[in-house]
Parts: structure tokens; C-alpha cells; sequence
């Protein structure tokens, strides 16, 4: 079905998908299905183990519950649209649908960004101040950052809505993507973006980019802590506790870096290269995610461990 054959109506936008490859759309859902299951079952199941199991309510694993609870919201605000897209060819959206999933997108996206900068400085103290570990990071402590880090992700993005709402669309409706974003959108306008372009560059450079500037400096510190430590293996054991962290850490940003520097640079690259990539991006780190975790972390693993040996004794019994 040709793209061109959609009607214009700019109370509804039009989601073709990935351009080129409709064919292969029915091919494509099987593994972003199969990811997006992987990561509500994984990441739900994170959340219940933490928020159920007492001894995990520490501040590294209650940041890690916060971290899933808005790998769910960002995977869930794009992929099911993705999915019926594929399945069903539904391709509408109304401007009010799209402009709900981009903000929703967008303010998971720096919520996460702002909550690996918390458990980054939660290693910091963990590390460099050991014994005021719980007095620093006690429970109300730990609420009010999760509060700064949501406050500072609505008042960042949610400007966006206007920017967005204020645009007139005469053009066409229809989005080469599998979701609505923020610049794809305001491309689509037959006005002046220049706001929408500077504030799209802004946002990412005074939340996300000031965040990892941050945890490296964090991570730097960190480092020069462990190796004054007297022996190796407390330099080992002070390294392994930030093992999982780090490799999310690469996991979140890395391929982010990597889709703007494309964007931005890769003129040569094919559009559908760029919405696939853009699609993996929300779909691989939530999915990710609980797995690092569950395998490095001995805690998680031994509780996932007993609640699925209880449910075999229940069923065996």
C-alpha cells in the first residue's frame, strides 16, 4: 500500500512504519514482540521481588526499581503502536495520540537518564563514604531524589506539548516512523521551527548530555577511591558492585550517542536503517536491563531463584 494513498486530515496522522520494508513488516514484529515481552515480564518481575522482599529495599535496588518501572513506560509508549502497525495496518493516530506518545517517550527517556545519575551517585557513596552509606541515603533521601529527577523530566519535556500544539500542519500527515517524536513531527509543519529545533537541542544537552558528564566525573572519583584501597581483592570487590551499573550505563547511552551522531551525520544512511535503530533503542536496554541485573546481581538472582522453587513446590503439591 502506497503511502500516498492516505487521505489528508490533520486532526489524524498517519504512521506508515518502516519505509521500504512493509513487506517484511509481518518478520520484523517477531523479535519486537518477542523483546517487549521479554521486558514487561522482566522488568515486572524486578519490581515485584524488590518492592515484596524486605532485604532488597536498599537504595541501589530501590533506584533499580525506578529504573524498570520507567524502562516499562518507555517501552510501552511506543512498541504496542509499532506492533499493531505490523500486525494490523493500523496506521492512524490522532494528533492528540501523537502528541501522548511523544511526551511520554521523551519524559521516560530523561527520567532514566536522571535516575542512572542517582545510582551512580549512590556507588559514589557507597564507595568513597561506606560507613555514612545509610545516613546519606536513608529512605526520605532516596524519595526526594525520585522526586527532583520526575519534576525535572516533566519540566524539561513538557514544553515540548506546546511547541508541538502550537504548530499549523498543511502539508501532509503522514510520518515515515513507527511513532510520533518530537522533530519528526514539527518537520512536518508548514511554519518556522526554529524553537522547536533549538529546544530539542537544548533539552538533550542541559538534561541527558549534563547527566553523563556527571556520572563520569562520578565514576572518576569512584576510581580513585577503589585503587587507594589497601588490598586487591576490597580494590575487586568495590569494582564488581558497580559492574552491572556501568555495562546499563553503556547500554542506555551508547546507542543513543550513536542514533544522533546517525541522524545528525549519516545523510547516506537509509531511513529505514534509522527507524529500525530508533525502535532498538527502546526496546533493547528495558529488555536488557533486568537480565544484567538478575545475572550480576547475587540478591535478585537468589530471590528470582526462590519465588520460581516456590511455584514448583505449589504446583507440585
Amino acid at each position: 500500500m502506497s503511502a500516498f494513498n492516505y487521505s489528508v486530515n490533520y486532526d489524524m496522522f498517519v504512521l506508515i512504519g518502516i519505509p521500504g520494508l512493509k513487506e517484511l513488516h509481518l518478520w520484523i514484529s517477531v523479535p519486537f514482540c518477542l523483546m517487549y515481552l521479554v521486558a514487561m515480564a522482566g522488568n515486572g518481575m524486578l519490581i515485584c521481588v524488590i518492592a515484596l522482599e524486605r532485604s532488597l529495599h536498599e537504595p541501589m535496588y530501590l533506584f533499580l526499581c525506578m529504573l524498570a518501572f520507567w524502562d516499562l513506560i518507555l517501552s510501552t509508549s511506543t512498541v504496542p503502536k509499532a506492533l499493531s502497525i505490523f500486525w494490523f495496518d493500523d496506521v492512524n493516530i490522532s494528533f492528540g495520540g501523537c502528541v501522548t506518545q511523544l511526551f511520554f517517550m521523551h519524559f521516560a527517556f530523561v527520567v532514566e537518564s536522571g535516575i542512572l545519575l542517582a545510582m551512580a551517585f549512590d556507588r559514589f557513596v557507597a564507595i568513597c563514604y561506606p560507613l555514612r552509606y545509610s545516613t546519606i541515603l536513608s529512605h526520605s533521601v532516596i524519595g526526594k531524589i525520585g522526586g527532583v529527577v520526575v519534576f525535572r523530566s516533566f519540566a524539561t519535556v513538557f514544553p515540548i506539548v506546546f511547541l508541538v500544539k502550537r504548530l499549523p500542519f498543511c502539508r501532509t500527515n503522514i510520518i515515515t516512523h513507527t511513532f510520533c517524536e518530537h522533530m519528526g513531527l514539527a518537520k512536518l509543519a508548514c511554519a518556522d521551527i526554529t524553537i522547536n529545533i533549538w529546544y530539542g537541542i537544548s533539552v538533550p544537552l542541559l538534561s541527558v548530555m549534563l547527566d553523563m558528564v556527571t556520572i563520569v566525573i562520578s565514576y572518576g572519583l569512584i576510581l580513585r577511591a577503589v585503587f587507594r584501597l589497601p588490598s586487591h581483592e576490597a580494590r575487586v570487590k568495590a569494582l564488581s558492585t558497580c559492574g552491572s551499573h556501568v555495562c546499563v550505563i553503556l547500554m542506555f547511552y551508547l546507542p543513543g550517542i550513536f542514533t544522533v551522531i546517525a541522524q545528525r551525520f549519516g545523510r547516506k544512511i537509509p531511513k529505514h536503517v534509522h527507524i529500525l535503530l530508533a525502535n532498538l533503542y527502546v526496546l533493547v536496554p528495558p529488555m536488557m536491563n533486568p537480565i544484567i541485573y538478575g545475572v550480576k546481581t547475587k540478591q535478585i538472582r537468589e530471590r528470582v531463584t526462590l519465588v520460581f522453587s516456590l511455584k514448583e513446590k505449589c504446583c507440585k503439591g
